[in-house]
C-alpha cells in the first residue's frame, strides 16, 4: 500500500517502503525528460531492492498544463500535495509574464520555506568542458533561497509606493546616495540572522556528515557591509558557537596567527593538518568566480546569498558540462520539505521532439532518493549516467561538441542508463 513520508524525531526523515511522491512534469520539453526519467527510477529502485520498494507516482499539476485546464498556474491542490507529502520533485516551469505570481519556483519555495537551494556540481568523465581540468570541479552549493533581492520587495519608479519609499529614505534617513531619486526604482535587500544561520548551519552539517575539507562563505560584505557582510560574521559566529570540535575558522587561524606573531606560507595546509577539522573560511563573490576556475580543488561547499547563489550555480554548471546535467534541489531540512527539480528552463520550441538531454531530471531524483536515504538506487543511477556518457551515447547538446559520439533522442537516452544500471 502506498505510505507517506513524514518527519520524525530529531529531524530524520522517516521514508516507507512504498512513498507516494507528488511529480509535476513541467512545460515545454517538461514531458519528454519526464517521461524518460520516471523510467530510469523505476527502473534502479527495483534493481536495488528487488521489488520490496516502489515509488508511487502521484501527478499534479502546475504551469502551462494546469492554467489550460483550470485556469490557475499554481493551483491549492497542487501546494497542498507537496505539504503533506514533504518530498516531490518537478520538471522544468514557465514564469507567467505580464501579471501574477512572478515565477513558480519562488512561489513554492516561499510557501513551503525551502531555505537551502542544493546545487551539487560534479563532472562525469567523458563530458564536453570549456575547462582544461573539469573533474577538478566538485562542490555542493548552498543557496539561502527565501531572502536577498528574491524576497521580490521592490517598487516601480513612479509609482506612490516608489515615491513613498523614495520620500522616506531621503527625507527620513538622509539618504544621500540615490543618483536618480525621481526616475529610479527601489528594491529591499533583507538578510536576517535567523535566515542565515539555519542556510550555514545546514551547510556546515552536510560537510561534516560527508567528511568533506571545507566550507566557504561567498558573499559580497566588502561593499554590502550590514548583510552580506552580515552573513559572513554570523557564519563564522555560528561556526565557533555550535560546531567547535568539528571546525577550525579562518578567523580562529588568523588570531592564533596574530598571537604567535607566526608567518605560514601556506596557511591552509597548516589548517588541514590540525585534527582534520573542517575548514571555515569566507571569500568574496567576484574573486571566488575567478578563483573556481584557476583553483577549483580549493573549495568543497559552498554557502553564500540568494543572488550570489544564483549566478554561481550556473556558472560551476557550465565547467562542467552545462545545465543540461545540473541537478537541484529546494530544502527545509527542519520540516522535511524537498522539492527535486530541472535547474534548465522549458525550452519551449524543443517541446514534444524527444530530442533534449534529460539529466537533469535524472539526477535530481538520485539527490532526491539520497535524501530518502535509498543510496543504493541513486548510487546504481549515478553509475549508469556516467557509463553512458564514457560510452559517448548522449544527446544532441552533447553529440554536437563530441567525436564520434552516437546521437540518442530523449527516451534513447534512457533506454541506455537502464541499460547500463
Amino acid at each position: 500500500m502506498p505510505e507517506k513520508i513524514s518527519m520524525g524525531p530529531n529531524n530524520k526523515l522517516q521514508v516507507p517502503n512504498n512513498p507516494t511522491i507528488p511529480f509535476i512534469e513541467g512545460d515545454g520539453i517538461g514531458p519528454d525528460i519526464w517521461k524518460a526519467s520516471v523510467r530510469v527510477f523505476d527502473a534502479a529502485v527495483e534493481k536495488a531492492y528487488q521489488g520490496t520498494k516502489k515509488i508511487n507516482w502521484l501527478k499534479v499539476l502546475a504551469g502551462e498544463e494546469s492554467f489550460q485546464k483550470s485556469g490557475e498556474w499554481m493551483p491549492e491542490a497542487t501546494m497542498n500535495a507537496f505539504k503533506e507529502y514533504l518530498v516531490s520533485i518537478k520538471g522544468p516551469l514557465t514564469t507567467p509574464v505580464g501579471g501574477g505570481i512572478r515565477s513558480l519556483n519562488v512561489a513554492l519555495r516561499q510557501e513551503l520555506d525551502l531555505y537551502v537551494c542544493l546545487r551539487p556540481i560534479k563532472y562525469f568523465e567523458g563530458t564536453p568542458s570549456p575547462m582544461w581540468q573539469p573533474e577538478k570541479v566538485n562542490m555542493v552549493i548552498f543557496r539561502e533561497n527565501t531572502e536577498d533581492i528574491y524576497a521580490g520587495i521592490e517598487y516601480m519608479t513612479g509609482t506612490a509606493e516608489a515615491n513613498k519609499l523614495r520620500d522616506f529614505l531621503v527625507n527620513e534617513l538622509g539618504v544621500k546616495k540615490i543618483r536618480f531619486p525621481e526616475t529610479s526604482s527601489l528594491g529591499i535587500k533583507p538578510v536576517s540572522k535567523e535566515g542565515s544561520e539555519r542556510l550555514i548551519r545546514s551547510a556546515i552539517q552536510y560537510a561534516i556528515e560527508h567528511k568533506l575539507p571545507s566550507v566557504t562563505l561567498v558573499h559580497k560584505g566588502n561593499i554590502m557591509k550590514f548583510t552580506e557582510g552580515a552573513f559572513k560574521n554570523w557564519g563564522y559566529e555560528l561556526a565557533e558557537r555550535e560546531f567547535a570540535g568539528d571546525v577550525y575558522t579562518w578567523q580562529q587561524w588568523e588570531r592564533t596567527k596574530k598571537e604567535s606573531g607566526e608567518a605560514v606560507a601556506n596557511e591552509e595546509m597548516k589548517i588541514s593538518a590540525i585534527g582534520g577539522k573542517v575548514i571555515i573560511k569566507d571569500a568574496i563573490a567576484d574573486n571566488f568566480l575567478q578563483q573556481a576556475m584557476l583553483a577549483p580543488q580549493d573549495y568543497s561547499v559552498i554557502a553564500t546569498l540568494n543572488l550570489n547563489g544564483d549566478y554561481i550555480s550556473d556558472a560551476l554548471a557550465a565547467q562542467v558540462g552545462g545545465i543540461g546535467i545540473a541537478p537541484g534541489a529546494n530544502i527545509n531540512y527542519l520540516t522535511g520539505h524537498a522539492v527535486f527539480e530541472a535547474t534548465h528552463g522549458t525550452a519551449p520550441r524543443f517541446a514534444n521532439t524527444n530530442t533534449m538531454n534529460p539529466s537533469s531530471v535524472i539526477l535530481s531524483g538520485v539527490m532526491m532518493m539520497e535524501y530518502m536515504g535509498w543510496r543504493d538506487a541513486a548510487e546504481l543511477i549515478t553509475h549508469a549516467v556516467g557509463k553512458t556518457i564514457r560510452n559517448k551515447t548522449v544527446t544532441i547538446d552533447f553529440y554536437n561538441l563530441m567525436k564520434d559520439a552516437t546521437l540518442l533522442k530523449t527516451s534513447e537516452f534512457a533506454d541506455e542508463v537502464i541499460r547500463n544500471l
